[in-house]
Parts: structure tokens; sequence; C-alpha cells
């Protein structure tokens, strides 16, 4: 979408409103590809950012548009978080369980996408380095912060830890017994570093 400009250099950013509406069908958008998929309608996507259908066409011609808007969005308030937990004073092993578990919510929602972020590379390209430029670092920060505590085992390497998480969350969606979070909780746990005896 282009930005609102004014003055006659055009930099001024778009309006606050804008940005918020924007943000708002971007969380909408998330919570309904959660519920029923990528091809939920965009009425439903509307009525639940309280908007009208145009705003959504305005800010996101296509579906592609939104599925890559709502990745990034996503990605985003992921990699937010983690300093955000640490600078709120959260204990940092403490930060890390917290952090993983959104980045699970991530992943449960992104998994909703897998199939239509496949099916047209040309859209979608570069996404994966964009989620590993983002989001590495983040829980590097994390597993330092608990590392210099003495809380986690040395030496794990954050993209390995991502990508642990990422396969437990792929597992099978028809299996009730399958528990996602109890799997990533075990994962967790074995990060700990054991206690002297």
């Amino acid at each position: 979408m282009a930005e609102v400009t004014d003055g006659a250099d055009g930099a001024t950013p778009r309006r606050a409103d804008a940005r918020r509406n924007e943000q708002a069908l971007l969380a909408a958008a998330a919570e309904c590809f959660v519920a029923t998929g990528v091809a939920a309608p965009v009425r439903d996507i509307a009525a639940r950012a309280g908007v009208g259908m145009g705003t959504i066409y305005r800010h996101f011609p296509t579906r592609a548009d939104l599925i890559v808007a709502v990745y990034r969005h996503q990605v985003e308030a992921c990699a937010e978080a983690g300093p955000a937990l640490l600078a709120a004073g959260e204990e940092p092993y403490a930060a890390l369980v917290r952090w993983i578990d959104s980045f699970v919510d991530f992943l449960v929602a992104k998994h909703g996408l897998a199939a239509v972020l496949q099916s047209d590379r040309g859209s979608f390209e570069g996404l994966h380095a964009y989620f590993l430029d983002r989001l590495v670092p983040v829980c590097a920060q994390l597993l330092d912060a608990a590392n210099a505590t003495g809380d986690v085992r040395a030496g794990v390497h954050p993209q390995g830890l991502l990508r642990a998480v990422g396969n437990l969350c792929a597992g099978p969606d028809d299996d009730p017994a399958y528990d996602v979070r109890a799997m990533v909780g075990l994962l967790v746990a074995g990060l700990r570093r054991p206690s002297p005896t």
C-alpha cells in the first residue's frame, strides 16, 4: 500500500489510523486463517476487523498480498516479544519458555499457511530467509541470557532449537493423542542445565 504523504518532500508517513486499520486487518486475517484456513472469506476477515471489504482490498489487492503480510506481521510480533520479555525483567529461562510458547502460536498459524505458501513460489519468495533473519537472533539472545544465569545447557544452537520446535509443531493434526504443547514443553524442559548432585 502506498504511504499517505503530505508536504513538499512527500516524507510524512501514513496516517496513524491507516496503520491501525492495517494492524487490525492482519490480526483478524491471522485469526480467520487459524480458524478456517487461508481460504477464509474476505467478508469474514473484514467483519472480524470491524472494517469494510473495500478497506481490505485497498491494503491487500490480492489474497497473496494478504498472506505475505500476515506472515510478516506474525514474524514481527514474535521477534518483538523476546526482547520485551527480557526488558520487563522476566527471569531469562522463564522469558525463553514464554517466548517459545508465542513461537508455537506463530507456527500453529503458519501451519495453516503452508500449502498456499508453497503454491506460488514467486509471491512468497524470501519469506523463509526473512523468518530466519528475524527470529534466530531473538532466540540466540534469549538462550544467551538464560545461559548467563546458568539455567540452560551451553551449546544449544538457536536455529536448531527453532527447527526442533517447528518439527514438533508439524506433528499429525488428526491424532487427538498428539499434544503439541506437551511435546514442546518436554523439549524446553530438556534445555535446563542439570543440577549438580
